[in-house]
């Protein structure tokens, strides 16, 4: 049996609420981003603390930035380099990089990275200049 891409365990007894989720990122359906295409688990209504994304990026993502959110971005395959604010840093598998919101960043080549945000991702967060 296959388990659904994210999902909460039930709860013990006795217990209101789940105190872990649990997900399986390769079996999360891809939705467009600025960069590629993005797994994103732990994505839920009630989740407002942190996501985590499997993301392909394609050559010459879109450069954004975040008022709210932090990103860790963990470079999983691919080398090139990331700008951010304009300076461009050489990145490589387990190179992980952390962006501040306002820090407009991008990276250059294809890429597969971990991405974390926090809090949890909202598409309203996303600016573009």
């Amino acid at each position: 049996m296959t388990p659904p891409a994210t999902f909460e365990t039930a709860p013990a007894a006795g217990a209101t609420s789940r105190n872990y989720m649990v997900t399986q990122l390769d079996a999360v359906p891809t939705v467009p981003c600025p960069c590629g295409v993005a797994r994103r688990g732990f994505a839920t209504p009630e989740n407002t603390v942190a996501t985590i994304h499997l993301v392909d990026i394609s050559i010459d993502a879109r450069t954004h930035y975040h008022k709210k959110m932090t990103e860790i971005y963990l470079v999983l395959e691919g080398e090139g380099f990331m700008e951010l604010d304009g300076e461009r840093i050489a990145v490589k598998p387990m190179t992980s990089v952390f962006i501040k919101p306002g820090c407009r960043h991008r990276l250059i080549g294809k890429y597969r990275i971990v991405n974390v945000p926090i809090p949890a991702f909202d598409p309203a967060d996303e600016w573009f200049d």
